[in-house]
């Protein structure tokens, strides 16, 4: 009993300690949707959805989980039996039922082990570098012990028939109980003393180390956003100056959620391992942040997290695309920190790359990236016969919200053309704002100036109400996740569409009638249509539509980003190899003719990359290969008559 009280006390202390200083985060709302979130805790945690992803070491990790979840009662069934040997927990350590599910599981807990050794001393795979591997072979080898000194214990007392279910229930141990012989007596005081020994070690140990994600990681899980994953919070201005949080400058500026989530990684690398920043040899490692920042938070310093616990570089490199937040099994929200790392940069510190402030005094002063006359906006569509809604005009049925690199890049223009065209003929109701539409307000937000962000889209907001829209069509994926996912945060609440989708559906209703070549075309999945936005299959039937589809291995929800995300787009790559050169090396290696995008940030990108690599490839956007099909099959139509 006094093991047993110390072992509770210093856990309760450190437990304490940690709940105190999550207490002193600040305020983040997490405690709505509760249906959600214990979905969320049914799928990732009990059911471990996101590490199953990844079949052998899914398997390893979820038999010690699973495992240890039916063995939990032992706990409590061993202590009853170091004080008395012949006493048990009631009804259920007479259960023989249960004693097969102990022995099962404890074998699978033991293989589990077995495989984790496997794969970190003889596979050794890269995501791990940087983490405290050896606490993780402590971590091993204290489960090891539980599970081998349970099965001594179990079979020792088979053999002294101290067992209260029938021994067959039990055929691990029952076979064990065979060998144990004459020592049968002395093993089972010792087994049972060792494993409680081990198991209260393992109660003191764990708040202490770095893998305090055993005990946490489940809360991180029910906590999680249940919002559109593309949504940012928005910084509250409203409040008192003394209240306004801009972002995360110290520690103590970070939410709790935000502390809850460095505590609960678990040095996987499943984030590092997937990263494009990583991948192309920037100093930027998701997890590498997160323990930056545990580090920091757990050392309860006072100095700036940048640049004392991360360097401006790694603030700088993200893309946002959302990968090390989808492939994290414990749900943790890596864009968020570095957007608050980014507020914080900018907002109160002024300090940015020299090229992204270019970007940010051409979007306050012109409303757009390129600084621009927004008079210059509906170049593109001359000739076009494209209906300019004006003030007191009614609203159309659809607003094509066309972008500003639609609206101002030679490339990314196309799309919008190829769009208007293919709406055009498909009889579609639509209208464009013209000079009055700004730029949404992504960039100078990713970037971290939460305030042109906040000015933009409320300006928006207003001109789109004021013009009674109801729903928006719209090319660009960055578009699409602010005006739906983000507006509504400023009282914009629309029907957004992404091209795509629509296209998609205008050539199932048979309003669009293409035909399809032979060309084979490879389809480059925007990281915001589809890992934030879910948009996957719509692209992927327009592909079909037009010519002979080919895979690249990253595609869908684990695609690989362009480079253009997190305002990187207006951002010299100096580090590393380029983003968007890998992507194209990726696409030219499956032999297509053609890179299909859906995204005018991917146009341009990935034509670029394609220049600078020199690969056979040409890069088109959806809408205007489609639009070539639906002019292929016309004139094969005409030339039938």
């Amino acid at each position: 009993m006094l093991l047993l009280a110390i072992s509770v006390a210093l856990f309760s202390r450190r437990a304490l300690f940690l709940f105190r200083l999550l207490r002193t985060g600040k305020p983040a709302a997490r405690f709505d949707n509760v249906p959600a979130r214990a979905r969320a805790e049914a799928k990732v945690v009990i059911g471990q959805s996101k590490l199953l992803q990844r079949l052998l070491p899914g398997l390893m990790h979820a038999a010690i989980f699973w495992g240890f979840l039916v063995l939990f009662p032992t706990i409590l069934i061993a202590m009853i039996g170091a004080v008395d040997p012949r006493a048990t927990m009631p009804w259920l350590g007479a259960q023989g039922w249960y004693a097969f599910l102990v022995d099962i599981f404890a074998l699978l807990v033991l293989i589990g082990v077995a495989m984790a050794f496997v794969i970190r001393k003889v596979q050794r795979p890269a995501r791990f570098a940087g983490s405290h591997l050896g606490e993780a072979d402590l971590i091993l080898a204290l489960i090891t012990g539980i599970v081998i000194t349970l099965f001594l214990w179990h079979a020792s007392q088979i053999a002294l028939h101290l067992n209260d279910y029938p021994a067959q229930w039990a055929p691990i141990s029952h076979a064990l109980s065979n060998v144990v012989g004459p020592a049968a007596p002395v093993l089972e005081r010792v087994a049972v003393w060792s494993h409680v020994l081990i198991i209260l070690s393992f109660l003191v140990y764990l708040p202490y180390s770095k893998h305090l994600h055993i005990l946490v990681a489940a809360f991180n899980v029910y906590f999680g956003r249940t919002q559109p994953r593309g949504r940012l919070q928005p910084v509250d201005f409203e409040v008192t100056e003394q209240e306004v949080r801009f972002g995360s400058a110290r520690a103590s500026d970070m939410t709790w959620k935000q502390m809850l989530d460095t505590m609960s990684c678990t040095e996987c690398g499943r984030c590092q391992e997937v990263c494009p920043a990583y991948n192309t040899g920037k100093p930027l490692s998701p997890k590498l942040l997160m323990m930056a920042l545990r580090d920091n938070l757990l050392s309860e310093t006072s100095t700036p997290i940048v640049p004392n616990a991360v360097i401006d570089d790694v603030v700088w490199d993200c893309v946002t695309c959302g990968a090390c937040v989808r492939e994290c099994p414990v749900n943790i929200e890596h864009i968020d920190h570095i957007i608050d790392l980014r507020r914080n940069l900018v907002m109160v510190e002024s300090r940015f790359p020299e090229e992204a402030g270019t970007m940010l005094r051409d979007v306050d002063r012109s409303s757009n990236p390129w600084g621009k006359p927004q008079s210059d906006r509906t170049l593109w569509a001359e000739g076009l016969g494209v209906r300019v809604l004006q003030p007191g005009d009614p609203a159309p049925g659809v607003l094509f919200w066309v972008g500003c690199a639609p609206a101002f890049d030679e490339r990314a223009r196309k799309s919008a053309v190829s769009t208007v065209k293919l709406l055009q003929q498909a009889g579609v109701d639509f209208a464009i704002l013209g000079p009055r539409e700004a730029c949404n307000g992504d960039p100078a937000r990713r970037m971290g100036d939460e305030y042109t962000f906040q000015r933009l889209a409320g300006e928006n907001v207003a001109t789109l109400n004021g013009a009674g829209v109801t729903k928006i069509l719209t090319t660009c994926p960055h578009c699409f996740n602010t005006l739906g996912n983000e507006y509504p945060d400023f009282g914009g609440r629309y029907e957004v569409v992404h091209h795509t989708e629509f296209l998609a559906e205008l050539v199932r209703e048979g309003k669009l009638k293409p035909a399809a070549s032979n060309q084979t075309i490879t389809y480059h999945d925007s990281c915001y249509l589809a890992r934030h936005n879910d948009v996957r299959t719509q692209p992927r039937e327009l592909v079909a539509a037009v010519g002979k589809a080919v895979e690249m291995p990253r595609n869908r929800e684990r695609t690989f980003c362009c480079g253009a995300g997190g305002a990187r787009m207006w951002m010299e790559e100096k580090r590393g190899r380029p983003i968007n050169q890998e992507r194209v090396r990726e696409a030219a290696a499956t032999g297509a003719e053609t890179l299909a995008v859906a995204c005018p940030f991917c146009t341009v990108m990935l034509d670029d990359g394609v220049r600078e690599t020199g690969a056979n490839l040409q890069v088109f956007d959806l809408a205007t290969l489609l639009h070539e099909a639906v002019e292929r099959q016309r004139n094969v139509r005409l030339s039938d008559t």
